[in-house]
């Protein structure tokens, strides 16, 4: 059967289907069968599991991951690499379930203990859990057996092969995870610190396959804080490593590991992004990401160029991530990107591709770049960026949405020329629904570009934005769980009610809620600057023609104006103090009787306190205050 089944996918299915797996998994499990007869049939077992995914399938479904497991307790190594061997071979497919690994307690201890025993144990078992460990409950289960300890040694090993599977589990246990990550740090091997020996393993005469993974290490443990971002281990090795792979010489896997690691390694630091920005061309040499799937010299190989134009859309998103984080901040480094050949029309393009993970790069990379003001009024005008955007709006996954409505506040800043074709094409509607989402990141963004889009704009904007919304979402989000849902719905009620007419016209048709909704507000258990945003929103307000006499008539909320004045906090002093500047302005028709009410009030006596103040600002705002009664 061995024989029989060895590189032959039509064979083992045949065997499969004759039942040949029951047949073999009991015998594999017999106390009468020898050891011989044992390992043979785990060697087949393996043999089968080398084939199609449907044949792994067959296999669990016939429990054989229990059987194996059990098998690992026989005194016989032949026996046991055996069945470690065809472990590995399980584990590595994608159609096995990591947690079967997890599902008996005792199994990962017993492992820890097989891995003195060869160096097939060692290279099989270090695989599993590269492969199988998958989150933080993983990284932690296998950290508290002891993983750091039991496979730090391997990587001096004489076994190529050893040395590479335990670089492997290290890039999965440090990833994400600073509590691994800080212990690596301190790890000694044959005198040596763990950082060290991962340098030396990406120097360039090592295997490519042993470079990335020791700079992905690298970049996990300085992601996860254990290493500094000016470390020279990051700066002159790991970033320099990880550019070499992006280079159109490497295999298309090695270039889309490479770019992803990068991005994921420079993302949140400025020096980072301007040291790789200037390395090796790196932004040029991107743009090839874009041209050929196969290095020129692979191109003979036939299967090689047929494998790369299936998998070229992963360069395309790959190069998408690294410009992101490339243009992450600095705004000169955003200019050369957009200069790259034809590289905004590559974006666009990329908006609509196929598929979604291209599509999200392609929108973070856009959301990246629209940070620039420059670009904003430049060449994401030329390129009418804003028409691909709205369709992507459409009908799109969660994840995409998130970063392009981010995009879209960008866009609808009040300088961005993209501004008014957006709102002609129905963004009102579209960002009141993203408010009424389940995922308070849609409800935050949808907001946020709602209030951006009512900044200085015209009332007819307002009145659709006030229309398409309706007061009972707005009062919705002003009670909304979420503090940054309810600062961008101050912010759009501040922006809403801003120059008089427009006051004047809202507080008319809306004057009652929105006095209500700011009582609760000065009422309820806020912060600070939740409750400034609100005293700004009265101080706007006031500065109505008409709409001052819905404060002067409520004697609550000149109340808690009164409150405010007397506040600890500074800001809000300040921004009551707006309020009544606004309502005693000397000027204005009425301006006596309101005076009067508010100096019966006891505002008078406050303002000479407030007069004496230490803070300059607030100090100079009474002394103006008292002024208009002297006036």
């Amino acid at each position: 059967m061995k024989n029989a089944v060895i590189g032959n996918n039509k064979q083992k299915a045949n065997l499969i289907v004759l039942g040949a797996v029951p047949r073999l998994l009991y015998l594999l499990q017999q106390e009468t069968s020898s050891t011989e007869l044992k390992t043979e049939c785990a060697v087949v077992l393996g043999s089968l599991a080398m084939g199609t995914e449907n044949n792994v399938k067959s296999l669990l479904d016939c429990h054989i991951i229990p059987a194996l497991l059990q098998g690992l307790l026989s005194p016989d190594l032949k026996f046991i690499e055996a069945c470690l061997r065809c472990l590995r071979t399980i584990f590595t497919s994608p159609v096995t379930p990591e947690e079967l690994l997890y599902t008996d307690a005792t199994v990962i201890p017993h492992l820890m203990a097989l891995l003195s025993r060869s160096r097939y144990t060692q290279e099989y078992i270090c695989q599993i859990f590269s492969h199988c460990c998958k989150g933080p409950d993983h990284q932690t289960i296998l950290f508290n057996h002891g993983a750091v300890q039991n496979i730090a040694h391997l990587l001096t090993s004489l076994s190529y092969k050893v040395r590479m599977q335990a670089l492997k589990c290290f890039s999965v246990l440090a990833f994400e995870n600073p509590q691994v990550s800080m212990t690596l740090v301190n790890v000694l091997v044959d005198g040596e610190l763990l950082p060290q020996i991962f340098v030396k393993m990406l120097q360039r005469d090592k295997p490519i396959e042993m470079q990335l993974t020791s700079a992905k290490c690298l970049t996990y443990m300085c992601r996860a804080g254990a290493i500094r971002t000016d470390d020279n281990c990051i700066v002159l090795k790991t970033l320099p490593c990880l550019v070499r792979m992006c280079s159109k010489e490497r295999l298309l896997e090695e270039r889309v590991e490479g770019a992803e690691t990068l991005a994921y390694l420079i993302e949140p630091d400025v020096e980072l992004q301007r040291i790789a920005s200037i390395t090796d061309h790196l932004i040029a040499m991107l743009a090839d990401y874009f041209k050929y799937p196969s290095s020129v010299s692979a191109i003979t190989d036939i299967k090689r160029l047929d494998h790369d134009l299936k998998h070229a859309h992963e360069l395309r998103q790959a190069a998408f991530k690294l410009y992101a984080s490339l243009g992450a901040n600095d705004e000169d480094i955003r200019k050369k990107i957009i200069e790259t050949e034809n590289m905004m029309d590559r974006i666009v393009t990329g908006l609509s591709e196929s598929s979604v993970k291209v599509r999200l790069a392609a929108v973070r990379c856009l959301h990246s770049l629209s940070r620039s003001v420059q670009q904003l009024r430049t060449s994401f005008q030329d390129h009418a960026v804003w028409k691909p955007l709205m369709k992507v709006l459409q009908n799109a996954p969660d994840e995409i949405l998130v970063v392009a409505s981010s995009m879209l506040c960008n866009l609808l800043l009040e300088f961005s020329p993209s501004k008014e074709p957006i709102l002609e094409s129905g963004a009102v509607e579209l960002l009141c629904g993203l408010t009424q989402s389940e995922n308070p990141a849609l409800r935050v963004n949808g907001i946020w570009a709602l209030m951006n889009m009512a900044f200085q704009a015209e009332q007819k904007i307002k009145a659709d934005i006030l229309r398409s919304l309706s007061t009972e979402q707005l009062f919705r989000l002003l009670s909304d769980s979420d503090l940054n849902v309810l600062m961008k719905t101050l912010g759009l009620l501040r922006n809403l009610l801003s120059t008089r007419p427009h006051i004047d016209k809202i507080m008319s048709t809306h004057g009652k809620q929105i006095m209500q909704a700011v009582t609760l507000i000065l009422e309820g258990e806020h912060n600070i600057e939740v409750k400034e945003q609100t005293l700004c929103i009265l101080a706007n307000i006031a500065d109505g023609t008409t709409a001052k006499e819905l404060i002067m008539t409520n004697d609550d909320i000149l109340q808690k104006i009164k409150y405010y004045m007397g506040h600890s906090h500074v800001k809000l002093q300040l921004a009551a103090m707006f309020c009544i500047s606004n309502l005693i302005w000397n000027e204005e028709e009425g301006s006596q009787e309101r005076q009067d009410k508010l100096r019966d009030m006891g505002i008078v006596d406050i303002l000479h306190k407030l007069s004496q103040s230490p803070d300059t600002n607030l100090c100079d705002k009474a002394k103006t205050a008292l002024q208009q009664y002297l006036a």
